[in-house]
């Protein structure tokens, strides 16, 4: 077995095994996923959320901007709180004044001795991190003094998403528009979904001292302390992150003595390049990116901004035009569409280059996929701005306006679109690419694997299309880092890697 077919069998073995070890960690979260309850309930039996108010205060949210304005369970923005963080929080200091001031004559926890304030937070952790959900009947119970607290941060909660006074300052604090969600439905809804996450937050799963989101956020009021096994996973990542860069190294150092000493071309083989019509229809492609960057630019000038005034530029009331969520999102959008851009034109260029090759229709194929380019990212801003000023409502928001989720926040209908030309994309580089494949040569190895990251530029942005409406948030978030962490930040750079490698192998 030559040099050659053995780096391609630890390739495909180390595909196989990645791979194989992320499947059985998507299988780990949906088994062990924090469960949507069909009712909240006191003990004594009253209804407080359903599993519809739950679902539909996740859509509300999503509709605002979702992971733009604020995080949950700590994905997303820092200007606005992590929402499941902050009620957490809330509810616990709602329940210490209760007992505080019924028990104590208190006006609040905070006026106590330190020795019963450590016993009413010991007291308060007893309360909140038993697991209280019931599997049969799909409910979890609440104590009476919990579900006050809960009404006292639904109340603030609800305050703070209307146009109310009394919650302006802490708005304008958190970059948030006045009347941010205007139905007092969708407010009431929204409250049910940030209670679900926070109770996920503080419950210890079945069997465990651990809760759902083992021990995240850290909160020593409510018990929450990190892990030990936080610490040892992040440290073996740290120390298998180096063992892998060392692997590299010594393959190098043990392996590079067997190349064949390099050729001096006799002309410049980039020279030699003929621009077929196809490669000039590229041109605008180029043109794209630079219009996108440029506009990705100020919108983060105005988003960085919104940190100074939170709902203003220079006296001008912009948040009523463009909220900081909204531009928050185009901003980080337009990081992936500007680079993802620059490299699909850069694919269609480099591909004739490659093989010398210009198949029938390329460049009606190339201007073809830049219309759609064009009208996939107008189209996709569009409905995002009537998503977050809450003029598309609930039932279109999924497929036509804002999804929520950073880095993939185009409705499903867009993200279909975009899917779909990914595929032409695909098509377009790959009958190009292929005679230069089949034709071999000593480059055929760099070629393959330019080819094999098109593949998976094309293929795995479906990992996107994996959740549904209602797909449970751990489920979601699992795919998301799909999309993000290997065909946003894996893909794109092997096709950059193999494109550069290409290029050098030539000069």
């Amino acid at each position: 077995m030559n040099s050659t077919r053995k780096l391609w069998v630890g390739l495909a073995a180390l595909l196989i095994a990645s791979f194989a070890v992320l499947l059985w960690v998507g299988s780990e979260v949906h088994r062990q996923a924090p469960p949507l309850p069909d009712k909240v309930v006191t003990e004594d039996g009253r209804v407080i959320y359903t599993r519809k108010d739950i679902e539909t205060g996740r859509q509300v949210w999503q509709s605002i901007g979702g992971q733009q304005l604020g995080s949950i369970w700590g994905h997303g923005g820092y200007v606005a709180p992590d929402w499941g963080a902050d009620w957490l929080h809330r509810e616990a200091e709602a329940v210490l004044d209760i007992w505080a001031r019924r028990e104590a004559g208190a006006e609040n926890h905070k006026a106590l001795d330190e020795a019963t304030q450590a016993a009413y937070t010991k007291r308060v952790q007893n309360l909140m991190r038993p697991n209280t959900y019931d599997a049969v009947d799909g409910t979890i119970t609440v104590d009476n003094d919990r579900a006050e607290a809960m009404a006292t941060v639904a109340a603030h909660y609800e305050s703070l998403f209307s146009a109310d006074p009394a919650t302006g300052e802490l708005r304008e604090a958190y970059a948030m528009r006045n009347d941010t969600v205007p139905d007092a439905g969708h407010r009431r809804q929204l409250t049910a979904f940030y209670w679900w996450a926070a109770w996920a937050s503080v419950t210890e799963r079945p069997g465990s001292d651990i809760t759902y989101t083992a021990n995240w956020p850290a909160d020593s009021l409510v018990g929450n302390t990190a892990p030990p096994s936080t610490f040892i996973w992040t440290v073996f990542s740290v120390l298998f992150l180096i063992a892998g860069v060392a692997l590299l190294g010594w393959h190098y150092a043990v392996s590079h003595g067997d190349e064949m000493a390099p050729v001096l071309p006799k002309t410049d083989p980039l020279a030699a390049i003929k621009i077929t019509p196809s490669m000039r229809a590229t041109a605008k492609y180029f043109w794209v990116v630079i219009a996108l960057f440029l506009t990705q630019i100020l919108l983060g000038a105005i988003t960085a901004h919104y940190q100074v005034e939170g709902q203003q530029a220079y006296g001008f009331a912009l948040s009523d035009v463009l909220p900081y969520s909204l531009t928050r999102t185009w901003h980080t959008q337009l990081a992936v569409l500007w680079i993802a851009t620059a490299w699909l034109g850069m694919g269609l260029y480099i591909a004739p280059a490659i093989s010398g090759h210009e198949p029938k229709f390329q460049r009606l194929g190339v201007n073809f996929l830049w219309v759609c380019l064009i009208v996939i990212v107008v189209g996709a801003f569009a409905g995002q701005w009537f998503a977050v000023m809450q003029k598309l409502g609930l039932k279109y928001n999924f497929w036509f306006g804002h999804q929520g989720w950073e880095y993939v926040d185009l409705g499903r209908f867009w993200q279909w679109f975009l899917f779909i030309g990914l595929m032409l994309w695909l098509t377009l580089v790959g009958r190009a690419l292929w005679p230069a494949i089949r034709n071999g040569g000593e480059s055929k190895s760099i070629v393959s694997l330019l080819f094999l990251s098109v593949v998976a530029i094309g293929l795995f942005y479906a990992a996107g299309l994996m959740w549904g409406e209602h797909t449970h948030l751990s489920m979601v978030e699992y795919w998301r880092w799909w999309v993000v962490h290997l065909w946003v930040e894996g893909f794109f750079e092997v096709f950059a890697v193999a494109v550069i490698a290409f290029l050098f192998t030539r000069l």
